[in-house]
């Protein structure tokens, strides 16, 4: 055996699924076994490996063991020459195995090796290659000195800026997410330390390789998608700690007790200085917007008042108290307005502001007509003050969006202008999904791979997909993964990554289409809803439903036995159910038609029982039940029940058509 892929899964199906797929292309030219190890998933992971990948090598922990003694797992029972340890959230090349594991034959000195990766918009990420974390260049990373100078030696150590990233280099350390270990190093060096629970144990296991006398080597022939941060978000505090906390467990390990002391410092400091920053950030972002809206509402008083007294009466006939107190009280309702209103929630919504507004006008009004006459100042002021605070208030908001202030952009709610490239009958099941998902969007039309796809949805040629791009305002593309090659993809990903473009990849017979905006955000996905039955509750209600149904006709079965031809078959089934074997409502042929839904007790009945006059084909079926399992309810095998009562004396194995 030549290869093993060495794949960790934690409740992210949708995208093991799609890097499976691309795992099957580039392992086509090279002889290669996969191991899939579930860290006891909740998303249904288990039963779908089980289902659609049934010829892999499946290891499903009972509990969530962490990422290295998974691996350990998988590499104890690997037959491959060499090991490779991939993340579920990437995407290969079609010849990616090839040219790796041929570098790797030509480089006897090569213990390790990574790739060049790039997030799901295309751009590259620094990642790839890094340097040794010691104290200083840890230091240097920390506290911002790496992204200033990105071309010093000194200061680029940790992500190797200074390197070019389009050719091969001699590094010390390997990502995680694509990282190729000669069976013999690891052999020689050891398996991953489970010291390490989730973070920093491919820095350990790197240097150790370099500690063994080979080499690793960053390779960038070959470019795979990274979707990054699906597992975890990357600028959370808490992923900061489990970090840094690794770091600190990688120093201690290799470092001399002073040099892993001064690491520690430095760490434990750089946590303190992310957490102050963190909390001040999200005191600022609760608290600054609302301020300003209050300073320029006071500030519009401050010059309406004066102009009002010499227009109405003379100068002074306010106290200085209306400005004072009076005033910041009428704020502070105008405020808790558009607070309760949901003005002050991202994305900006001008109507909620307006209507807030409002609220706090009338309850100023209202407040008005209540207090001592000593203190009624000027309904006019007060409406004038409305009328001022809503145009500077809503202006703001404009001015904001026009200058692109993050997280005060407008609510637009604009539809996304949607392409798909691919073959005609692939590109129209992937608009059914996008559909079916619900998001807003506008389908540009479908783009061509080549001359035979043609028809009125086709807007272009793939060679023209620039041009395509902007003129059809295109912002987001969807590329069809069993018409265009995974390499196709990440090429046209780098060529148009100046365009800030999204992009989303289907993968064949999936219901799921992934993507992601960028490094810092989990990827992004269009899946049809269809975990309503699968939700604790449903399951549930599911099985309340099947007993008490059950019971109910055990209990009546002097009677109910003679409405059926099957009496025997009947009675097995009452059992079947009660048992848990069964269910009375299932999916339309059990083999067939379920794609990767969520796995459920064969019926007696089915879907198709309701509509006593539909002629059943392959795609009806798979509507049918995905329509049964994205909106499962109670009353719907009430209403299955109802129409198809006379047949539960059906065998839950027949062949419904």
């Amino acid at each position: 055996m030549k290869l093993s892929v060495i794949i960790v899964n934690y409740n992210v199906k949708h995208f093991l699924e799609q890097c499976l797929h691309s795992v099957y292309k580039a392992s086509e030219e090279i002889e290669t076994e996969i191991i899939v190890v579930d860290n006891n998933s909740v998303d249904g992971s288990a039963p779908f490996i089980r289902e659609k990948f049934p010829e892999l090598t499946f290891i499903h922990n009972t509990q969530n063991v962490g990422f290295s003694k998974a691996n350990n797992q998988a590499i104890k029972i690997a037959k491959g020459e060499y090991i490779l340890l991939l993340n579920p959230d990437t995407v290969v090349e079609e010849d990616t195995f090839t040219k790796v594991v041929g570098f790797m034959d030509k480089h006897p000195d090569a213990g390790g090796l990574g790739v060049k990766m790039i997030d799901g918009k295309g751009t590259f990420l620094p990642e790839s290659k890094r340097g040794l974390p010691t104290p200083w260049v840890a230091f240097y990373k920390m506290f911002g000195f790496s992204k200033l100078f990105p071309k010093s030696k000194r200061f680029g150590k940790y992500h190797l800026t200074y390197l070019n990233k389009d050719e091969i280099h001699e590094v010390e350390i390997l990502a995680g997410a694509f990282m190729l270990i000669r069976k013999e190093a690891l052999d020689k060096v050891g398996l991953l330390d489970e010291t390490f629970f989730m973070y920093g144990e491919d820095i350990d296991l790197s240097y150790r390789i370099i500690q063994g006398g080979y080499k690793n080597y960053y390779f960038p022939e070959t470019t795979i998608i990274h979707y990054k941060g699906e597992s975890t978000k990357k600028g959370s505090l808490n992923y900061v700690k489990v970090f840094y906390n690794a770091m600190i467990i990688f120093a201690q390990k290799h470092f001399s007790h002073g040099k892993a002391g001064v690491f520690a410092f430095i760490i434990h400091l750089a946590i303190w200085l992310r957490a102050f920053i963190s909390v001040l950030k999200r005191v600022l972002d609760k608290i600054i917007l609302p301020l300003l809206d209050a300073a320029l509402i006071f500030a519009g008083f401050f010059i309406i008042t004066p102009v009002w007294e010499n227009i109405r009466f003379e100068s002074g006939h306010y106290p200085p108290e209306f400005l004072s107190i009076i005033v910041p009280v009428y704020i502070l309702f105008w405020l808790f307005g558009i607070l309760v209103s949901g003005g002050y929630q991202k994305p900006v919504n001008l109507f909620k502001i307006a209507r807030g507004l409002l609220w706090g006008t009338i309850s100023i009004l209202l407040v008005y007509s209540l207090v001592d006459e000593n203190l009624r100042f000027s309904r006019v002021l007060i409406l004038m003050g409305s009328v001022w605070s809503l145009i500077v208030i809503l202006l703001s908001r404009i001015v904001f969006h026009w200058f692109k202030i993050s997280g005060l952009r407008l609510d637009m709610k604009k539809a996304k202008r949607i392409a798909i490239v691919g073959h005609s009958k692939e590109a129209s099941r992937v608009k059914k999904i996008v559909e079916d998902s619900q998001i807003q969007s506008e389908m540009a039309g479908f783009i061509a791979i080549d001359k035979n796809d043609k028809g009125p949805d086709y807007i272009g040629e793939i060679q023209q997909i620039l041009e395509i791009i902007r003129i059809n305002r295109i912002n987001e593309i969807i590329f069809c993964a069993e018409n265009i090659s995974s390499a196709q993809i990440i090429r046209a990903m780098l060529n148009l990554t100046q365009l800030q473009i999204e992009y989303k990849i289907a993968p064949p017979e999936s219901i799921s289409i992934i993507g992601s905006n960028s490094i810092h955000t989990a990827g992004d996905l269009y899946v049809v809803n269809i975990n309503s039955i699968s939700k604790p509750s449903n399951k549930v209600i599911k099985r309340v439903f099947d007993i008490t149904l059950a019971l109910t006709f055990l209990l009546l079965l002097p009677v109910t036995i003679w409405f059926y031809h099957r009496k025997s078959q009947f009675i097995i089934n009452i059992f079947s159910v009660l048992s848990g074997k069964s269910s009375w409502i299932g999916y339309i042929n059990q083999q067939k038609g379920k794609g990767n839904l969520p796995v459920l007790k064969p019926g007696i009945l089915n879907p198709a029982d309701y509509f006593s006059e539909l002629t059943l084909n392959d795609e009806k079926t798979a509507r049918l039940n995905m329509l049964y399992a994205k909106d499962y309810s109670l009353t719907t095998d009430s209403e299955i029940l109802l129409s198809a009562w006379r047949k539960l004396d059906r065998n839950s194995h027949e062949e419904q058509t």
